[in-house]
């Protein structure tokens, strides 16, 4: 949900403040006023025309190239429209403006999260809400700062061309960026290093749309606090007619409503971005491995009892050479024991891993949620089983070669101390330059006539290597 709320500010908090700022300047008569109705009818008509209309279209880079050249006619068109202050061209302004959010927002590789069924859930119910609370949102914001510069009168009248100017020229910079893209991609440019760079950096800084506008917001806040509220409230503490206090004092808490409100909205802003950024957007960490090793007979022994509760309990067993191949083991039925032992990676997805979430196992990699039950049967996103394993009544028993099935679906390697068998060298496993196998067991020496050497008449330094261990313990 966060995601929906979050990328909604994203691309239309900039649209929404730049609204707000064309359209203020329409409540400074006091005859005048906004149609607030015909224009937000008006402006989700507007959004939802454009989102419609990209659905119609083939996308190509000659589209892209031609939409982004009209988009930034559009901005410029704004720019023009802000001093001339004319209802008709504000309006004007206000469709484009919103067409083009909606053509964005419809461009959203994302939009199939909104639900993964055909049928109404509630994820599907609980994201919609975001979005329209988003959209809320977005309005209230708009709305505020045309209040505030309406209250300001002429103490803020500068502030409104700068921060119209900051906004279209903010938003122009991905734009440039992504025509830049579409005539490197048409040819019409030469590809060169330089544009590759502005291009790349150019199109992330949508990214900050949401730091960006709560920082306009609580500069606004600070300007509205100290060339209005500031004053109202020196005002108040002036006046000795009771009539003219109140009405100061009307005005004075107005304007605290108003500072309070852009505080507020600043810090939803960023306080969902921020959580987005750090928190939600995050993929799931994996619990920690119980290390394991193995038994004189080359097996691994562990308690049923420990792992019969439901949940996902992982290990890690680490191979002579160091490889750390992780395995988990989850009881699948709630009703009797019927224990899954797989390793916990992936052949579609690789090694990142499964996690549980609330009684779901989740794949890291792709989100896919499995199917518990299904565990330890091979196919899909399900993790690779491991074979041959053992379940007396106490105890599960992996074999050594059951394990070691699973050393090439695993890449993490762990530094260990090893020695030489030649010349008891001691060394460290990630830093050995060579490395030989032999009778399944891998040995690390210090030079290659070492390893030759070995390699010619392994079973004689092996026997002088297991008497070397025994000296030493």
């Amino acid at each position: 949900m966060n995601y929906f709320f979050t990328s909604v500010l994203q691309l239309l908090l900039p649209f929404s403040l730049l609204s707000g700022l064309l359209w203020a300047s329409q409540l400074w008569p006091a005859q005048r006023n906004i149609p607030d109705k015909a224009l937000h009818w008006l402006s989700l008509t507007a959004l939802c025309v454009g989102f419609l209309l990209w659905q119609l279209l083939t996308p190509n880079q000659t589209l892209k190239l031609a939409l982004s050249l009209l988009y930034a006619s559009v901005l410029l068109f704004s720019l023009i429209a802000a001093p001339l202050n004319r209802r008709i061209l504000l309006y004007l302004a206000q469709i484009g403006l919103l067409l083009f959010c909606g053509i964005f927002w419809a461009q959203n590789p994302n939009l199939s999260a909104i639900t993964t069924t055909e049928i109404i859930n509630t994820d599907f119910i609980l994201n919609l809400f975001t979005i329209a609370t988003a959209l809320l949102f977005c309005l209230l914001a708009a709305n505020w700062i045309a209040v505030l510069l309406a209250q300001s009168q002429h103490a803020l009248h500068y502030l409104r061309m700068l921060a119209i100017v900051l906004l279209i020229f903010w938003l122009l910079l991905p734009l440039s960026g992504q025509i830049l893209l579409s005539l490197i991609k048409l040819q019409l440019v030469d590809l060169d290093k330089g544009l590759l760079s502005f291009v790349a950096k150019t199109l992330n800084l949508t990214l900050y749309n949401n730091y960006l506008i709560a920082i306009i917001i609580l500069g606004i806040t600070l300007l509205f606090w100290v060339k209005v509220q500031k004053p109202r409230r020196h005002a108040v503490k002036q006046q000795h007619d009771l009539i003219e206090k109140r009405q100061k004092t009307a005005r004075y808490r107005q304007a605290r409503r108003i500072t309070l409100s852009g505080l507020i909205l600043a810090l939803i802003v960023i306080s969902a971005q921020c959580y987005w950024d750090n928190i939600a957007s995050q993929p799931p960490r994996l619990s920690e491995a119980t290390p394991v090793t193995l038994s004189d007979n080359d097996q691994i022994h562990i308690d049923i009892k420990q792992v019969s509760d439901g949940k996902l309990h992982r290990f890690v067993w680490i191979s002579d050479e160091g490889k750390a191949v992780r395995f988990f083991i989850i009881n699948r039925l709630s009703d009797r024991l019927s224990l899954g032992v797989v390793f916990d990676a992936c052949l579609l997805c690789g090694d990142q891993g499964y996690v549980m979430q609330g009684n779901q196992v989740v794949c890291v990699a792709c989100g896919v949620h499995m199917f518990i039950p299904s565990i330890g049967k091979p196919g899909g996103c399900n993790p690779v089983p491991i074979n041959d394993w053992q379940q007396t009544e106490t105890q599960v028993i992996i074999d050594k070669k059951s394990l070691e099935e699973g050393l090439n679906y695993f890449s993490t390697i762990v530094k260990l101390d090893v020695t030489d068998p030649v010349d008891g060298t001691k060394l460290i496993n990630t830093e050995a330059k060579f490395k030989y196998s032999y009778a399944g067991k891998s040995y690390f020496f210090a030079s290659e006539q070492n390893l030759n050497q070995f390699r010619d008449n392994p079973e004689r330094y092996l026997t002088k290597h297991k008497q070397r261990e025994s000296t030493e313990e």
